[in-house]
This record gives C-alpha cells, sequence and structure tokens, in this order.
C-alpha cells in the first residue's frame, strides 16, 4: 500500500518542474495542498459546483440590515432565473448552481431555471431572533448540517471535484459577527461590519444588538460549539458548516467565499476537532472581504490550523459565492502546474549549485 502525498511531496515534485523553485509563489502551495487532499499528483478541479444556502433571520426585526426581510426569497427567485452576481459568475468560470432552501420565510414554487436550480430543504421559515432567545433548537441545528451535508452528497454522487460554497439571507451578518464574537472573544466594535452597507446610526444600533445576544448567550451556559452555532447562527451557516465537514471527510476541495461563510469555517473547523475529523486540509479561501469582521475571521481560522490566506483581495462584500467563484479558476491553474515538464522531461538544465555559483 502506497503512502499518502503529503504537501511536501507535492512541493518537492512541482520544485522539479521548469521554473526556479517557489518562483509561482503561493499558487504552488495551492497546487501541493489539491495534490495532497486528492492524494494524486494530477488534481483536477474541472467539475465544480457552487452551493448557494439561503434563510432568514429573526435578528432582522430589528432593523438591523438595509434591506427588508422579503429580499431573501427574491433573491432565491433571481438565482433561479439567472440574474444574480453568483449566476453570472457561473456561466463565465463554467460552474453549476445550486441554491438549497434551508430557511427562507416564504414559499418558493420555482425549482429550476436557466441559472440555478433550487433545493427545497427547509427547516423552519426563518431562524428565531437571536436577540430574544436560541436562534434555532439543537434539532433544528442538526437537521440544517444535515442538509448541508445532503448537499456535498449529491455533489459527490455527479462527479463534482471541487465545491464554491455561499450564502444569502438578510440579517446575516449580524449572525456571524455575533457567532464570530462569541466563538473567539473579540470585542464587537471589531467584529460588527456595515453588512448590506447600513449606516452609522443603523450601525450603532447593530452593534448593541450583538453585544446584547452576547449577553444572553453567556448567560445561557452553554459555551459549546453546537450550543453557540444553535444559540446565535443561521440556517444557512449550520447548514454552511454541515457541507465543510461532509467535504473534508470525502477529500473534496472547498473554495470558501466572504465573511459568513468564513465564520462557517471557523465553526465547522471547530467542530471536526471535536470529532477528531479535520477540515482545515480541504478548505480554500477566495478572498478578504470589505466586510470588517472578515479579517478577524480570518484570523481565527488560521489560528485554528487552516491555510487561511486569502486567494484574492478585491473589497468585495456581496457574498452568496460571488468571491469564490472568481477564486475557481486560480484553482484549476493551480492544477495545470503538475502538467508542467520537468527539467529532466524537457531536457533544461538545472540550477547552478551554490558551489559552482561561488
Amino acid at each position: 500500500m502506497t503512502s499518502p502525498i503529503t504537501i511536501l511531496d507535492a512541493q518537492r515534485v512541482l520544485d522539479r518542474k521548469t521554473k526556479p523553485p517557489g518562483s509561482l509563489g503561493y499558487l504552488e502551495t495551492v497546487a501541493a495542498r489539491l495534490a495532497a487532499l486528492q492524494n494524486t499528483y494530477s488534481p483536477r478541479a474541472d467539475r465544480v459546483r457552487c452551493v448557494v444556502f439561503a434563510a432568514d433571520h429573526g435578528v432582522a426585526d430589528e432593523g438591523v440590515s438595509a434591506y427588508p426581510k422579503a429580499v431573501t426569497a427574491e433573491m432565491v427567485r433571481n438565482f433561479v432565473r439567472g440574474g444574480a452576481a453568483v449566476t453570472a459568475l457561473g456561466r463565465v468560470v463554467d460552474a453549476e448552481v445550486e441554491v438549497v432552501d434551508v430557511g427562507t420565510d416564504a414559499d418558493i414554487d420555482e425549482s429550476e431555471g436557466e441559472g440555478a436550480r433550487l433545493i427545497h430543504a427547509k427547516v423552519r421559515g426563518g431562524s428565531r431572533n437571536l436577540l430574544r432567545g436560541p436562534a434555532m433548537t439543537i434539532e433544528e441545528m442538526h437537521t440544517a448540517l444535515e442538509a448541508g451535508r445532503d448537499a456535498v452528497r449529491r455533489a459527490a454522487a455527479d462527479g463534482i471535484q471541487a465545491l464554491a460554497l455561499g450564502e444569502m439571507g438578510i440579517g446575516n451578518t449580524t449572525s456571524a459577527s455575533t457567532l464570530l464574537a462569541a466563538l473567539t472573544g473579540y470585542p464587537v466594535e471589531e467584529a460588527v461590519g456595515r453588512g448590506t452597507g447600513v449606516g452609522d446610526e443603523r450601525m450603532a444600533h447593530k452593534r448593541e444588538v450583538v453585544a446584547q445576544a452576547l449577553a444572553r448567550h453567556k448567560a445561557s451556559g452553554d459555551r459549546s460549539t453546537h450550543g453557540t452555532l444553535a444559540s446565535l447562527g443561521g440556517l444557512e451557516i449550520a447548514a454552511l458548516a454541515g457541507a465543510m465537514l461532509e467535504a473534508a471527510g470525502r477529500r473534496l476541495a472547498v473554495v470558501v467565499d466572504g465573511f459568513i461563510v468564513t465564520v462557517a469555517a471557523l465553526v465547522a473547523v471547530r467542530l471536526g476537532r471535536e470529532n477528531g475529523k479535520p477540515v482545515a486540509p480541504a478548505l480554500f479561501f477566495a478572498h478578504e472581504g470589505a466586510e470588517r469582521g472578515h479579517r478577524l475571521a480570518l484570523e481565527a481560522c488560521a489560528e485554528a490550523g487552516c491555510y487561511a490566506r486569502p486567494l484574492l483581495q478585491l473589497d468585495l462584500r456581496l457574498g452568496e459565492a460571488s468571491g469564490a467563484m472568481l477564486a475557481l479558476p486560480l484553482l484549476r491553474c493551480a492544477c495545470a502546474l503538475f502538467d508542467m515538464a520537468s527539467f529532466a522531461e524537457a531536457e533544461v538544465s538545472g540550477a547552478l549549485s551554490e558551489e559552482a555559483d561561488a
């Protein structure tokens, strides 16, 4: 039985290609990680699927967003019809889009259109208001986690090699910010950003909502990752975490989108560590966005053992997997590095030794 390929093994293979060692920078790290994840020196990310999990949030009733809650379901319909950023980008990068309704507060009849396929996996019509009590019951949280796992099972059955994960849910930056602060201890002022672009007055109110929700959660006494997710998370955040857990177990690459998905990644990494099932090797972080807490979320993921250096920096703050879509071609380019000829194959002279240089 051959030994599994390690990142170091893969890097040594790359170092023999017709280029100075390390000259393709971080792309070589990505390539080596993909080789180790897929356990092959011919990794591939040709067949990709973008999965966007959608859910409403009870905390939106507190006026923390610049948009009404109805936008969640309206945008899901827009995804299906092909009019959203994620579907436009999907057409460019040749990635199919699947939208999973795990908790919109609406009945959406459409199932398939020019832009995306809609999967109905609704746990309930939105999470509860996390300011007033737990956002989900433990049972609801586990059902949402399972909906995420199911999405990955479908992808694996269809031969998908890499997943881009995104979200849609008015109010979900409030949920993600509260989760981030609860899991890391970061101050509310640093963890909470403007989300959909709220003004100063609403921003101050949003921070106060998060601070009060944190105080309520601390008083509840359940500081476990599961307990924190149920108390403060959204249904789509739980589904994202479940998808990452399942993908890691199947050695499928996951391209992590923006702030909300990065917080879900932190949740997934912690849940995986508690169960002795590492998630970090499967995660590739697409970008560092403009949302205030995104850098902190990336830093927390790095502290938890992730390669959390983002592939792009474009000041994105849309979500819905737009950044993950933009990063997908970089994964494909990283795979292509193994198609390069070695110095021996190309009959190209290697580097002079340092002794000869001297």
